[in-house]
């Protein structure tokens, strides 16, 4: 199943930091509306790396479902009163993890939600335990070429700050693709697919699924 990073294209910029390209921004609302409802309220998560469409796609999946929609990094960046790239600045990586871990904890606890995880959120065992136990997760996958296409302008990604974004990305896809795999109940290509469509796609594929938790 796969979705292309422009949909929507009429949207208007987001000024909020997107987990995709620039020009990838959230559907309006009309594009998808409420058309569809979950035979539960268990929490969706998504998960996967950075620039896979994380935050475009959970904003137009929780329009369509009615349900609230949740950023860990945003929820993080509240907290903290400062960008991402500032808490990593100051605390380094680690310190940024356990803060994410912290808000994971709390954030899985809420019902009826659609959240967006951040890319390294499934480093941690504990935080793993913590998605598959508490909801429902779906891994948006999608290839490195694609991702760098996505994340090459923004300058608000800390671990890309380096000579070779490219092959970080690469790197990284590398270490964290099998625990995406291990932790997700559904997989999602995101590549040519409007939004939209894509989630028209997801929507009876989450209805189907029985997890019991």
């Amino acid at each position: 199943m796969n979705f292309a990073a422009n949909s929507c294209p009429e949207a208007a910029p987001d000024p909020a930091r997107a987990d995709a390209a620039p020009e990838s921004q959230p559907c309006a609302v009309e594009c998808t509306g409420k058309t569809a409802s979950l035979p539960h309220d268990l929490p969706v998560f998504l998960v996967g790396m950075m620039g896979a469409g994380k935050t475009t796609i959970g904003r137009s999946l929780a329009r369509a479902l009615g349900r609230d929609f949740m950023d860990l990094d945003h929820e993080l960046e509240a907290r903290c009163g400062v960008r991402v790239p500032v808490i990593f600045e100051i605390e380094g990586e680690a310190g940024f993890r356990r803060r994410e871990s912290a808000a994971l904890e709390e954030c899985t606890q809420r019902r009826n939600i659609i959240l967006a995880t951040g890319g390294g959120a499934i480093l941690d065992a504990g935080n793993r335990q913590l998605l598959h136990e508490r909801g429902i997760v779906v891994y948006l996958r999608a290839s490195v070429d694609e991702l760098f296409r996505r994340t090459c302008r923004d300058r608000n990604r800390p671990l890309l700050a380096t000579a070779d974004p490219r092959g970080t990305l690469r790197d990284l896809m590398t270490r964290r693709e099998p625990l995406y795999k291990e932790v997700a109940d559904l997989v999602v290509e995101t590549g040519s697919m409007p939004i939209h469509t894509l989630v028209k796609a997801l929507l009876p594929q989450l209805q189907a699924f029985e997890k019991r938790i």
